[in-house]
């Protein structure tokens, strides 16, 4: 996947959808969790919600069409994410004593509508506190992919972290966003 062109990351021409108010409630939640899950650093679980196939990705500039073209914040797969969970919770890493901690703060959730395989495109703001010896702020956009699931949920196709400021210099960003 890291290397597959083919895989598509795009979220615009996208077809309406119109999702009734329970479902927007859901989505709501599905984000929520997820934040959730970051904040308590229930890693393992967190990476359960994406698909065999889901990529996490955070642009390194304003508007970056993909992540083949131009160097990305992280481009990550299934395997780079567990690479760096184990790293993040292994006790003899340096870097996360004391280990980092986050508060996330999800909101104006919208659907934006379906792309070209049928994947429900969702957005959010969010604002996330970090804290590691010093604290830092970081804000911007989610954009997901989202893949309805046989007897409901939702898995995550794609996570785009449009940060504010993604083309600054940044200290290490070690636990996910």
């Amino acid at each position: 996947m890291l290397f597959d062109r083919t895989f598509d990351v795009a979220t615009d021409n996208l077809a309406p959808a119109h999702v009734p108010g329970d479902t927007l409630r859901e989505l709501e939640q599905f984000l929520y969790r997820e934040a959730r899950l970051l904040d308590e650093r229930r890693f393992w679980e967190w990476d359960r919600l994406f698909t065999d196939s889901g990529m996490y990705w955070a642009p390194q500039q304003h508007g970056q069409a993909n992540p083949f073209e131009h160097i990305s914040l992280f481009w990550e797969n299934r395997m780079l994410r567990e690479v760096r969970i184990r790293r993040v919770e292994n006790p003899r890493n340096w870097s996360q004593q004391p280990p980092t901690r986050t508060a996330h703060l999800v909101g104006n959730v919208m659907v934006e509508g379906l792309d070209r395989q049928g994947l429900l495109v969702v957005s959010a703001t969010f604002q996330v506190s970090e804290w590691r010896l010093v604290q830092r702020q970081l804000a911007g956009r989610y954009t997901y992919k989202l893949a309805s699931q046989e007897g409901g949920g939702w898995k995550i196709q794609l996570k785009r972290v449009d940060l504010i400021n993604c083309n600054d210099v940044f200290a290490n960003l070690e636990v996910f966003v």
